[in-house]
């Protein structure tokens, strides 16, 4: 159940008009009224004889009593309270009791208070019903209403748990703010997928993606083709910005502009100041197998990988801050993949990145500069371009999905510890989108893997196997009877080929984290020897018969690290547990 406290205002008829009208698009269907203060309030819903005007001189009686110089400017409240679409559908007894609970508690009508303000509940639909309510008590007193968005939400969870209706969380302050329902509305005579707001909210956050100064953010906003206005002090200091769309106009035909903060929290111009103060020193990148070029996308991609499983660690053991500064660049780093992708995984990383930005914020305060390598990541992927679909750009993408969908899930986790029941829910969501996306990333290079452990020779198989046996004694079994087995088996080939021990590798890349519930352990531990093994994720352009280095070139297996964190075992995105 969602109760929504809407702005005041200043026209009681105005809004009753609305509530017993045929709605912008004839969705109020049979508006009555299913409470009020007085059990002789006229509805002019169901009531031939009463009319709009009736109930709101009566609503209005108390203000009006009132001197002229002492009436509040605004004096109308407005809460809806909308039931969960899975929600049976009330009986208005049902909704009347709600709303008599709901002025109660948020202090328009305190039970037992016969001086209490005038209210009235209209019906229009089966799954919600608005109140409406003057600001003026009956004693002449106004209302105390400190807080009443926050108890409106203190009750819907008591009144959800006695009606055993759907149980949702209560919000923290941290979320960015709902498009309205007018917002939504014009939406969709416009054709747009999502409101204004919406979008806005998106073209910012890409653009501030890996900006390290204000003229490389109002740079990207323009370029994406957004409207800006900033605002400056006397001594022309910038406070602010506003951004629209240009086509989004209002009755009048101007811009509608919307302020950054009112985007999200984290996108007011302080808040993302605190990302740049935090940019002084900078990391460089550095070239990666595989790649033509260390800016190359396939290149950005393998360092964000690398990036992110470090990343995990972190968020699973690290100060609170600093795991919050962790969790807050992987949206960064989300919103730079989703713009940079190929065209079959991008509208399912642009759900993910859409999703877990309710997850990047909570009332715990990142400490920003920890994050750096994650926030390079994100720059990295930006710079480097659009990424192909194939090839070394399509395999690293399936590897920065994959680090990705476990770091995402170290985030839920996190989340899940602290009680951010809504960050925690979002995170989750992301994951479940990474899934999606990773499944047609991974399946081309994975396929080419899978071919060439099939044409392994039956003596190197069976070395392989007895290799898997030794290192993994209580997983082998299991990695053996899975198809990935094959794909697993030639990325040990060419590891052994490029002068690693595969047995070191298959044992640090199995003990680093838990893989009991995975479904497909051997694709796991594909990614995760590649990327260890600086070997190129895809392996289309590998010679099918690789020489074995010379044993002073083999580079020690990375360092092992163990996690207590075992709720979120790793598996492939694409699996289920």
């Amino acid at each position: 159940m969602i109760p929504r406290v809407h702005k005041r205002g200043s026209h009681t008829f105005g809004l009753l008009n609305y509530l017993y009208g045929k709605g912008t698009h004839e969705e109020h269907v049979d508006p009555h009224l299913v409470a009020a203060w007085d059990s002789f309030a006229p509805d002019p819903g169901r009531d031939s004889q009463a009319t709009k005007r009736q109930l709101q001189q009566l609503l209005d009686q108390p203000v009006q009593a009132l001197a002229e110089s002492r009436r509040p400017a605004k004096h109308v409240w407005h809460l809806s309270v909308r039931a969960a679409p899975d929600d049976p559908v009330l009986s208005d007894e049902q909704w009347g009791e709600i709303a008599r609970r709901m002025v109660a508690a948020t202090g328009i009508a305190p039970a037992a208070d016969e001086s209490g303000c005038r209210w009235a509940a209209v019906r229009h639909a089966d799954d919600h019903i608005h109140i409406i309510a003057t600001l003026v008590r009956e004693d002449g007193r106004r209302p105390r209403l400190n807080n009443d968005a926050k108890r409106s939400q203190a009750e819907a969870r008591l009144i959800e748990a006695e009606y055993g209706l759907k149980q949702l969380s209560t919000g923290d302050g941290t979320a960015a703010q709902r498009p309205t329902s007018a917002e939504r509305h014009k939406a969709r005579r416009q054709g747009r997928e999502r409101t204004a707001r919406e979008e806005l909210r998106e073209s910012v956050r890409g653009a501030v993606t890996g900006a390290r100064s204000e003229e490389e953010f109002f740079g990207r906003l323009a370029a994406a083709g957004l409207l800006i206005r900033k605002r400056k002090a006397p001594s022309g200091d910038l406070l602010g910005y506003k951004v629209a769309l240009p086509d989004d106009r209002n009755k009048d035909g101007e811009p509608v502009f919307y302020p950054g903060a009112r985007l999200a929290p984290d996108l007011s111009l302080p808040r993302i100041r605190e990302r740049w103060s935090a940019d002084s020193d900078q990391i460089s990148s550095t070239d990666t197998p595989g790649s033509a070029s260390p800016n190359s996308p396939s290149a950005a991609r393998r360092r964000t990988a690398t990036a992110a499983w470090v990343a995990i660690g972190v968020v699973e053991h690290c100060d609170d801050a600093v795991a919050a500064a962790y969790i807050a660049a992987t949206g960064e780093v989300l919103d730079a993949l989703a713009l940079t992708s190929a065209a079959h995984t991008r509208s399912e990383l642009r759900e993910a990145a859409f999703a877990f930005e309710r997850a990047s914020r909570s009332h715990v305060r990142a400490v920003r500069g920890h994050d750096r390598a994650l926030r390079q990541a994100a720059r990295d992927l930006v710079h480097a371009g659009p990424a192909l679909g194939r090839g070394e750009d399509g395999a690293t993408t399936a590897m920065a999905i994959d680090m990705l969908f476990f770091l995402i899930a170290a985030a839920a986790h996190w989340h899940a510890k602290k009680g951010h029941a809504q960050q925690a829910e979002a995170a989750t969501r992301a994951a479940e989108h990474l899934r999606n996306a990773y499944q047609p990333a991974a399946a081309q290079p994975l396929g080419v893997l899978y071919q060439r452990g099939r044409r392994l020779s039956r003596p190197v198989l069976l070395r392989q196997t007895v290799l898997l046996r030794d290192a993994l004694p209580r997983l082998a079994e299991q990695i053996l009877a899975e198809p990935g087995w094959y794909a697993l088996a030639a990325t040990i080939s060419e590891a052994e080929a490029a002068g690693h021990d595969p047995a070191a590798l298959l044992s640090d890349a199995a003990e680093s984290r838990e893989l009991g519930t995975a479904e497909s352990v051997s694709d796991v531990l594909v990614w995760r020897l590649r990327r260890r093994a600086d070997l190129p994720a895809d392996a289309t352009g590998i010679p099918k018969n690789r020489t074995v280095k010379n044993p002073a070139t083999v580079r020690p297996a990375t360092a092992r690290a163990t996690t207590s964190g075992r709720r979120f075992g790793e598996q492939a995105p694409g699996h289920t547990r």
